[in-house]
């Protein structure tokens, strides 16, 4: 593969131009697919978040503030259909950066597009609604823009998580801070210029690179952010919400998962196969909404364990470009902490591995994907999120046992139910602690029209659909007294 990048990643955009940091500093953006250096990044810090917000804030007092939406909703289009144009650029920015398969990052890039599609055309649908009240009076609602929203992204899907928050937010009229991961950020800067070319107004976006304890804590700890989106750890968070709430702000948070799938006797085993496998190894594991927990009632335990443990030995990993099932982890930090998780299961079964291929680099950061069997439900791997290719096979007896150990951790991002019975995935789509729950299936293919988030520790709010516009504006009540 080529060399991707189109531009200098060196600099911030801030209020419509392309600027080294404060600092003068860069960081070292790494290739994980072979330890090498991809490229210097800015190091912004928070006189660069600073010039940030204020750039922000002078939008909306200038032409991005009074754009009416159904204008606001055709920059979007356009900047979908250039993200269409090209795929190809962005897939290659994606995969060399991450260190995902081709086809994966390619996905991603074709998921941008959609999200800024869909929001584009629900610019101008977003609607308020009249009450009836009192004789003499004339009640309705406004939906409004937060004003300056800050947005820290993660590097596991740039791509798709710039699209859900990024794409709602300037929907809805906010003007956007963005603070992209420093292990991968390639394509938040891409996305920028994009944005520049569809004719975005100078300061509706801006884009500031670094590290999370330097440009993300003053993001989250700035007076004149009025919404914060933050994707990421449980650990971290805790931490932006701390910060937001000093400042009054509201937060969504997605964080993490330990999403189980729940297999019962009567499940088509042809059908739900693909589904249990690839939930859990799709970008080496590196995903929140990953199924890294598979419930099997004990009728189809040993088929299903037999099947899977099949599949894992055809999973081949290796270089990014070379468009493998799975490819590195992000870094050589990430893959310490999936070694670590993996010799913690020293007392338990190895279904089946994956295979490295031989020819790669022994400077990227690659594991095999494992998958354990006869896992106790109060073990760490079936109970701590690993963020990486590693599943456990659990058994159950009866559907209230398997609602119990689908219950049974601290998150509450996804569930999935495969059975035939009708009445049962009634039932237990109620049940499960789950933002999102799929029946005899596991993702619906992306759904960008779907509202995403979770419970518990996996975060609150809902990014996608018509609620991630709700939630990257407030409601105002206009009562008016006429006789």
């Amino acid at each position: 593969m080529s060399d991707p990048l189109w531009f200098d990643p060196a600099l911030c955009l801030i209020g419509g131009q392309w600027t080294p940091p404060a600092s003068g500093e860069t960081l070292p953006l790494i290739n994980p697919s072979d330890g090498s250096t991809l490229a210097q990044i800015a190091r912004g810090g928070s006189a660069d978040i600073d010039a940030a917000v204020r750039a922000a804030d002078a939008a909306l007092a200038d032409d991005w503030g009074r754009m009416p939406a159904f204008e606001r909703g055709r920059i979007l289009t356009r900047l979908g259909r250039l993200v269409l144009d090209r795929v190809d650029d962005l897939a290659a920015l994606e995969a060399t950066d991450v260190g995902k398969p081709l086809t994966q990052a390619r996905a991603d890039a074709v998921a941008l597009a959609r999200y800024c599609e869909f929001y584009g055309g629900a610019a101008d649908k977003v609607m308020g609604e009249t009450i009836p009240y009192l004789d003499g009076y004339t009640v309705y609602t406004l939906r409004e823009p937060h004003g300056v929203t800050g947005h820290i992204v993660p590097w596991n899907y740039p791509m798709q998580i710039i699209g859900r928050s990024v794409g709602a937010a300037l929907t809805m009229g906010n003007a956007c801070v963005l603070k992209p991961a420093e292990e991968a950020c390639l394509t938040a800067l891409a996305f920028a210029h994009l944005a520049q070319e569809a004719g975005l107004p100078a300061g509706a976006l801006n884009v500031v690179p670094g590290l999370g304890a330097e440009a993300g804590a003053a993001l989250t700890a700035h007076p004149g952010i009025h919404h914060i989106s933050f994707t990421g750890s449980v650990a971290t968070g805790s931490l932006v919400q701390a910060a937001a709430a000093r400042n009054v702000v509201p937060v969504t948070l997605e964080l993490g998962g330990k999403s189980p799938q729940l297999v019962f006797d009567d499940a088509d085993l042809d059908a739900a196969l693909p589904f249990l496998v690839n939930a859990g190894c799709q970008n080496a594991g590196q995903t929140c909404s990953a199924s890294s927990r598979i419930l099997v009632q004990r009728g189809v335990y040993d088929e299903v364990r037999t099947r899977m443990a099949a599949a894992y030995a055809d999973l081949t990993v290796g270089p990014a470009p070379e468009d493998l099932r799975l490819g590195p982890l992000i870094s050589d930090r990430q893959k310490t902490i999936v070694e670590g998780f993996l010799a913690k299961g020293a007392d338990l079964t190895i279904a089946a591995q994956g295979v490295i291929v031989d020819h790669a680099p022994a400077t990227g950061a690659y594991v095999r994907p494992t998958l354990f069997t006869d896992v106790p439900p109060d073990h760490p791997l079936a109970r701590d999120e690993i963020f990486g290719p590693v599943q456990v096979l659990i058994p159950f007896d009866t559907e209230e046992e398997a609602v119990e150990i689908a219950n049974s951790t601290d998150y509450g991002l996804v569930a999935s139910i495969w059975t035939a019975n009708g009445a049962r995935q009634m039932r237990l789509a109620k049940r499960l602690r789950a933002g999102q729950v799929f029946i005899n299936n596991y993702g619906a293919g992306g759904g960008v029209e779907l509202p995403f988030g979770g419970i518990g520790k996996s975060g609150h709010g809902r990014e996608k659909g018509f609620e991630a516009l709700y939630g990257f504006s407030q409601l105002k009540t206009v009562a008016a007294l006429h006789g």
